[in-house]
């Protein structure tokens, strides 16, 4: 692997908690859940939950009708939010070869409700007749990835990572890879996913999805509680500007932090279930890459999603590698799960914790599961000085995800 060092310049976000990243930290500061009982859902047979966590779909018309017509909601919310995240970082991509920028999003699939739409005019006739050709665009799987490279006219690489809950994690460790090779200058890289009851359905039909509290939806989900009882879906993106150090400090960019260590490993013992030593095997690989002690780490965003057997494995798996020194937490109580966008997502809410120097708890921690003890579970907001953080996501078909960031 190359030598470069790589670091992150610029954050963007649409969350269910808004538009922008000051919205994101802003809801998480206050408490916040996004959480909501969605009606429209009830359309659908077979389904055990009606709750989501939506983001709000706004201000789309400032993009050109000429390159929007191609986006599902997903390459909107990542076109939004890779705007918010260039300009973060000072970026100007008109002084820079668009040859050495590049674009690697990752999605669960293209957009769901593309997909879904095209599906209900080509069935029950069977007729491609009056379906548009849009659609597949929408619907195709680097759809977002492409979008943003179209809409910012970057011609270096376009790539899409799709590990469900683990793409936008693994978007941003891909970039982090490629600048290490010195073939590009700057990435823009991170997540999106769109809402729709297909997506929860998946879940559902697995039994791990919230049902007990549709009378107050915004006390689930409940990462690491004793009540907690299933994962609700989310939706959004968050992007992030990736430079190699040199690139940054020729234009004077102002630095997040350092991306440190990155790690993917398999786990072959099941397609659903986390499992403890696959997990820790991962973080420690990445520390390893890092060479970061596991006593040096200030903080760990969790990827727990309030499911019974994942949020135990975890937190086992934390605790046989921290102890319980190091403040966890997981941020899914505020915005829910938002599948392939989590990643970037959380984090870009754990850099902005390390800007500000405070660690924020989770939502719904009122009784700490007795089987997830063992780590440091934070019950309040804490002023921290934070040099060092790992954030995991974990994903279907046993993909384990961690990333080491270090502030330079």
């Amino acid at each position: 692997m190359g030598n470069k060092r790589v670091v992150i310049t610029g954050v963007g976000a649409i969350s269910p908690l808004g538009g922008g990243v000051e919205a994101l930290m802003s809801g998480i500061a206050d408490g916040k859940s996004a959480v909501r009982y969605l009606e429209s859902w009830k359309e659908y047979k077979g389904l055990r939950t009606y709750m989501g966590a939506p983001a709000r779909l706004e201000n789309e018309n400032k993009i050109p009708r000429q390159k929007r017509r191609s986006m599902g909601v997903m390459s909107i919310f990542a076109v939004q939010a890779a705007e918010e995240a260039v300009a973060d970082a000072g970026l100007d991509l008109s002084k820079t070869s668009p040859h050495r920028v590049g674009s690697i999003i990752g999605s669960t699939m293209g957009s769901a409700i593309s997909i879904n739409s095209f599906f209900e005019q080509m069935l029950p006739d069977k007729t491609l007749a009056e379906v548009p050709a849009m659609l597949f665009f929408k619907g195709m799987g680097h759809s977002a990835a492409v979008n943003v490279a179209q809409y910012f006219g970057l011609t270096g690489y376009i790539m899409a990572t799709a590990a469900a809950c683990a793409s936008g994690l693994q978007a941003i460790g891909t970039g982090y890879n490629l600048l290490r090779l010195g073939v590009q200058d700057v990435i823009l890289c991170g997540g999106t996913e769109e809402l729709h009851p297909t997506a929860s359905g998946v879940f559902d039909n697995l039994f791990a999805t919230s049902t007990k509290y549709a009378d107050t939806p915004h006390k689930t989900p409940r990462p690491f509680d004793i009540d907690r009882d299933g994962i609700i879906c989310g939706e959004g993106s968050g992007m992030v500007v990736l430079e190699t150090l040199e690139h940054a400090q020729a234009r004077g960019a102002r630095v997040y932090a350092e991306i440190r260590g990155f790690n993917i490993t398999g786990d072959v013992s099941h397609l659903s279930q986390l499992n403890t030593g696959s997990m820790k095997h991962c973080i420690s690989q990445t520390l390893q890459e890092a060479s970061i002690a596991p006593d040096e780490v200030d903080y760990i965003n969790a990827h727990a999603t309030a499911t019974l057997q994942g949020d135990e494995a975890e937190a086992s798996a934390i605790a046989d590698l921290f102890g319980d020194s190091v403040p966890v937490s997981s941020l899914k109580g505020y915005f829910g799960h938002t599948l392939a966008a989590s990643g970037a997502i959380e984090l870009i809410a754990t850099l902005k914790m390390m800007e500000a120097g405070i660690v924020y708890p989770g939502l719904n921690l009122d009784n700490i599961d007795p089987k997830c003890q063992g780590i440091y579970h934070p019950r309040k907001a804490e002023n921290r000085q934070l040099d060092t953080i790992v954030k995991n996501c974990f994903a279907f078909g046993g993909v384990n995800t961690s990333m080491v960031c270090r502030r330079i």
